[in-house]
């Protein structure tokens, strides 16, 4: 019988053969539309105002410096982990979290519960009276920082710690002088506007006085950079001088660095302020040993140096729990926002004591910064991000996607560079690799447009928004990534199509 049935099966088996060799060359074809994964949340049934009321309110009520995405902006009802539903109950994939805001993912079960018990039990008092949520909070966060950055001041968003932490840097050197990157993005206060970087940002106000802005050590738009410069699983496709062991390009940058310190401030400074890797620029890092380089050339002028990690902070990059111990540096102010409460506004300030005491010899005083939900919640995010393994999914998903869109690097033209660490991914889009002109807005538009309609939310960055930026949830699942590079591989397809059919 078994000899009877071993003919048979062979033919079925080559007959199965063809049929798949015939479906994978119909696919090869034909873009089809992804699958999205499965999730079991059912969303609550939207009951607020039509849409088209909400377009309207929106138009004469709401500040109009407050841009929305997409040309139909979408009108969210409801989130769960890594998932956003519409009004009409669409579900999307988050891949930009809240512009890099929700950690632990959307109402994440042990967060919401942690509110609402706080919630019903104490909302505010200041920090002129103690409350346990404060003491307890900050013994937690201080924990998963090296000595001696031991001490921590509450704020309720990123801009502010940032404000506060070029204040700060001030007061201890009684230096007034602070550099920064060009391309950073450090908030939108009246302060760190000066640091930030970026055209769009500038008001054409005073805003920048006492900061300079350095050139950003960019290994693929810069002047110098290679295929070994930069810590990720993904290199640029520029060919690198580098050999034994010495990165040329980090040595050029500091060069440049080292002139900004020599012609554009003091002898004395107070600080250079750098996030571990550009967020709003695009996913852009720097050669390896930069900023160790970097921080000893201004800590030879008196300055302090502040490790901005609003959005590389609290396990993101993967491989470390801080952006900054992926450079192999100890900063002496640290600040952080976004992810800090996965959405609750909050930030934080995080020094040593003796530059924290500068700050006590007068006055300064925040009303809500610490309050006792925000403590809670940040607690509970601190518990999520170690019992739910992100730091690892962080780097194994991270790595992951990032491996699969350098292939669709590697395949179309318009991809100019891909890069990032963990789940802090940018993608580059570019008319042609040998220029790296950026590819025209209105081309970008269509792609980012596509993968919405697909179910899949992405950001973009760059000083002329040419690079998309990957910094989902950090609870995305390898399965959600596979889905994500299906949708934008299909997306840069029928953006092909259209080319060819110009």
């Amino acid at each position: 019988m078994a000899g009877g049935l071993g003919p048979l099966l062979r033919g079925r088996s080559r007959q199965l053969g063809s049929v798949a060799f015939g479906l994978q060359k119909w696919k090869s074809s034909v873009s089809l539309q992804a699958k999205m994964p499965p999730c079991d949340f059912v969303p609550e049934k939207y009951q607020s105002y039509a849409y088209d009321h909400m377009l309207k309110i929106r138009e004469r009520n709401v500040s109009p410096s407050l841009v929305t995405y997409y040309k139909k902006p979408l009108l969210l009802h409801q989130g769960y982990m890594q998932w956003l539903f519409d009004y009409e109950g669409r579900r999307y994939l988050d891949l930009f979290a809240g512009i890099v805001t929700i950690s632990v993912g959307h109402c994440h079960p042990k967060v919401t519960v942690a509110a609402q018990k706080q919630l019903a039990r104490l909302w505010h008092t200041t920090n002129i009276y103690m409350h346990p949520s404060i003491q307890e909070y900050a013994e937690k966060l201080t924990s998963l920082l090296p000595d001696p950055l031991k001490v921590v001041y509450l704020t309720n968003s990123g801009s502010e710690a940032n404000d506060l932490a070029m204040f700060m840097a001030r007061i201890y050197t009684r230096n007034f002088d602070i550099i920064c990157f060009r391309g950073g993005y450090h908030g939108g206060s009246p302060y760190t506007l000066g640091v930030t970087s970026l055209g769009p940002y500038k008001h054409g106000v005073a805003n920048d006085f006492g900061c300079s802005a350095t050139m950003l050590p960019d290994v693929f738009r810069g002047p110098w950079g290679g295929s070994h410069c930069r810590d990720s699983p993904v290199q640029t496709i520029r060919k690198c001088s580098c050999s034994g062991g010495v990165c040329h390009a980090k040595d050029q940058y500091i060069e440049q660095f080292k002139d900004t310190l020599n012609t554009c401030v003091p002898k004395k400074i107070a600080g250079f302020i750098a996030e571990p890797i550009q967020g709003v620029n695009g996913t852009v890092q720097y050669p390896k040993s930069f900023l160790k380089e970097a921080y000893q050339l201004v800590r030879e002028r008196g300055g302090l140096c502040i490790a901005d990690e609003v959005q590389t902070g609290f396990g993101r990059t993967g491989s470390h729990f801080w952006g900054f111990q992926t450079h192999d540096v100890l900063p002496d102010i640290v600040t952080m926002a976004k992810g800090i409460g996965n959405g609750f506004p909050m930030g934080a300030v995080v020094t040593t004591k003796e530059i924290a005491s500068s700050l006590a010899q007068n006055l300064h005083f925040n009303t809500y910064g610490g309050n006792p939900v925000a403590c809670v919640v940040g607690a509970a995010v601190l518990d999520a991000i170690e019992e739910d393994g992100l730091q690892k999914n962080c780097e194994e998903v991270g790595t992951y996607m990032l491996l699969e869109l350098a292939k669709l690097r590697d395949k179309f033209e318009i991809i100019g560079d891909v890069r990032g660490k963990g789940l802090m991914i940018g993608i580059e889009m570019v008319t042609n690799k040998g220029s790296c002109h950026p590819l025209p807005n209105e081309e970008i538009n269509q792609i980012w447009e596509d993968c919405k309609d697909m179910g899949v939310l992405i950001g973009r960055g760059g000083l002329y928004r040419q690079t998309f930026r990957i910094k989902p949830p950090m609870c995305i699942t390898k399965r959600d990534a596979e889905f994500a590079v299906e949708v934008f591989h299909t997306a840069l397809e029928r953006h092909m199509k259209r080319a060819a059919e110009k």
